[in-house]
């Protein structure tokens, strides 16, 4: 085999050490939610406060029995170690586990205290909370990214580098932990739909970083990728579990890390376009309520206004697959011909 083929052969190996894993992991993981009653509570209200009427509705049947949550507790044990045992480095892979690590810290909390707590305020930790919290980590991982490491270039597609200082790149990267880690937790309210979502784009940023030669990075890339494979085959309609706040806000802050690592971060909304839809629709909803006192979807997400107009579950999530696919071979385009690579 030449150079690339040994590099791709690389990756491959271990996103399938990845799969297999938590192929393995998964029915502990199964065992245990149930004999411990890892139980996700319908979410009652909005970040704002207000009833759910239709969204309780829409996943009033997945609430009927008992529902387990935090499966991404799976990921975070295979990544971890697979990426530990064959793939640790410090110029590569170190700060994007370190990011995966600290979003999932974040999203472990936030599980326990919807499993365990009691009341109409055991939905998690409250959003400001959170967002704190996620910000931190952003910020630690943006300061040593610029500071220490000395990364202080954003790529523009097709006009260059641009040098916008360690203080700017800084917030930069904290800006991507911290938007992408929401944005994955938001949309991810279907059976598979979050983890499809985010196998594309892990998988695209991947190809890039190969391109671009670090081949550690698209190593991690695919890890993640391996998990993801195994995460959906136990998680299509009808799901098994929930990934929870422990796999969303893991896979958010990964993946705002690994954007920043290849230079394209502005690549970042391409790729992971259906985030970016599923987190502005959000967005619209609440200043549209906020401002003009009246709704502008049935039910935000998008996808949960999809589903209260007919859309069957599975026919939302395959659609969105496909719309991640086509973002993420556009990403790759423009990363081959913008400077990215």
């Amino acid at each position: 085999m030449n150079v690339i083929d040994d590099e791709v052969f690389y990756g491959l190996l271990l996103a399938l050490c990845s799969f297999l894993f938590s192929m393995i992991l998964t029915p502990f993981y199964t065992h245990f939610a149930y004999k411990y009653k890892f139980w996700k509570k319908q979410k009652q209200t909005t970040v704002d406060g207000k009833d759910l009427p239709v969204m309780r509705k829409l996943h009033a049947h997945k609430f009927k029995h008992v529902f387990p949550t935090m499966a991404g507790l799976v990921g975070v044990i295979a990544v971890t170690t697979v990426t530990w045992a064959f793939n640790l480095d410090r110029g590569q892979t170190w700060l994007p586990l370190v990011g995966f690590l600290g979003g999932a810290l974040v999203g472990v909390i936030d599980d326990v205290i919807n499993i365990f707590g009691s009341g109409r305020g055991a939905a998690g930790l409250r959003g400001p909370v959170k967002f704190f919290l996620i910000s931190m980590v952003g910020l630690a991982l943006g300061w040593f990214f610029s500071f220490k490491l000395g990364w202080t270039d954003i790529l523009v597609p097709f006009l260059g580098d641009f040098d916008i200082g360690a203080f700017w790149t800084m917030l930069v990267f904290a800006f991507a932990v911290v938007a992408t880690s929401n944005a994955v937790n938001i949309s991810d309210g279907l059976d598979g739909l979050s983890g499809g979502l985010a196998m594309m784009s892990y998988g695209a940023f991947g190809i890039i970083a190969l391109f671009q030669g670090n081949v550690l990075l698209f190593g991690f890339c695919l890890t993640v990728v391996g998990w993801l494979l195994s995460y959906v085959w136990f998680n299509v309609p009808p799901a098994r579990f929930m990934m929870g706040d422990t796999g969303s806000f893991a896979l958010g802050s990964g993946l705002g890390v690994v954007a920043m690592m290849t230079n394209s971060f502005l690549l970042l909304p391409i790729i992971g376009l259906p985030f970016v839809i599923e987190t502005g629709s959000s967005l619209i909803q609440l200043a549209s309520k906020k401002f003009f006192h009246r709704k502008i979807f049935i039910s935000a997400p998008l996808h949960h206004h999809l589903e209260a107009i007919g859309w069957g579950e599975a026919k939302i999530v395959m659609r969105f697959w496909i719309i991640a696919g086509v973002c993420a071979i556009i990403g790759i385009f423009i990363a081959t011909t913008g400077g990215a690579i």
